[in-house]
């Protein structure tokens, strides 16, 4: 015989153990953000208790410690960093249903709440990525006593062009993220920044982090 029984009562939960399953809904989740309907799915308790305790979500968040919008903690950089990530891990432009955790650390909703729409933030994205930049270079390195004319650090737009060029691939072992979740791409000086090679295109090249870390300063 079929027996009922009745859900948990929340009504006497302490405004503490709401706020301390909030942080925790943060924690499993790795981010300093949560939104309503991340709580909904990964919380203990309705969000019908929290607003009937706080008034409004954004006023737990505020109680919780933790930060009221997700778009706070995600630059435009950022957010395109996280993309190229996605991007180089399956070797190809990711769908809209790839962009969730373990794949993405940015959901899809906050892609389309900052550029209007998926593909648009696909669209601003390629644009920004093949948009010339006065960081990037592309003429001949020449040797001047090794007095750079380029910084060292390889900027975003910088490896993403550079990834998209050799194919998400390793260039010295062929090696891909999108055949092997392992492999880690890197992008290399092929004339070591301390032989006195620049940071442009011409120098620079895709290895994987095994052939990387056996190259080093080797030309």
């Amino acid at each position: 015989m079929t027996k009922f029984e009745l859900n948990q009562y929340n009504r006497n939960i302490s405004d503490n153990e709401l706020i301390a399953d909030i942080v925790q809904v943060s924690k499993k989740l790795n981010q300093s953000f949560v939104t309503a309907d991340e709580y909904k799915k990964n919380g203990r308790f309705g969000l019908t208790t929290v607003r009937r305790k706080f008034g409004t979500w954004n006023a737990a968040i505020e109680k919780a410690g933790l930060d009221k919008n997700e778009q706070v903690n995600n630059s435009e950089e950022k957010l395109f960093e996280n993309l190229l990530k996605v991007w180089t891990k399956l070797g190809r432009q990711p769908s809209y249903g790839e962009i969730e955790k373990p794949l993405s650390n940015v959901s899809i909703a906050t892609y389309e709440k900052r550029f209007g729409g998926w593909r648009n933030a696909l669209e601003k994205f390629v644009t920004w990525a093949n948009t010339e930049d006065k960081e990037v270079y592309f003429e001949k390195p020449t040797n001047d006593s090794y007095k750079h004319k380029t910084k060292r650090d390889i900027n975003l737009r910088l490896r993403f062009l550079v990834l998209q060029r050799d194919n998400f691939k390793c260039c010295n072992c062929g090696a891909s993220p999108a055949k092997n979740p392992a492999v880690e791409l890197q992008v290399d000086h092929i004339t070591p920044w301390a032989k006195g090679g620049e940071t442009i295109v011409e120098n620079l090249q895709t290895l994987c982090s095994t052939c990387n870390y056996g190259k080093s300063d080797l030309e």
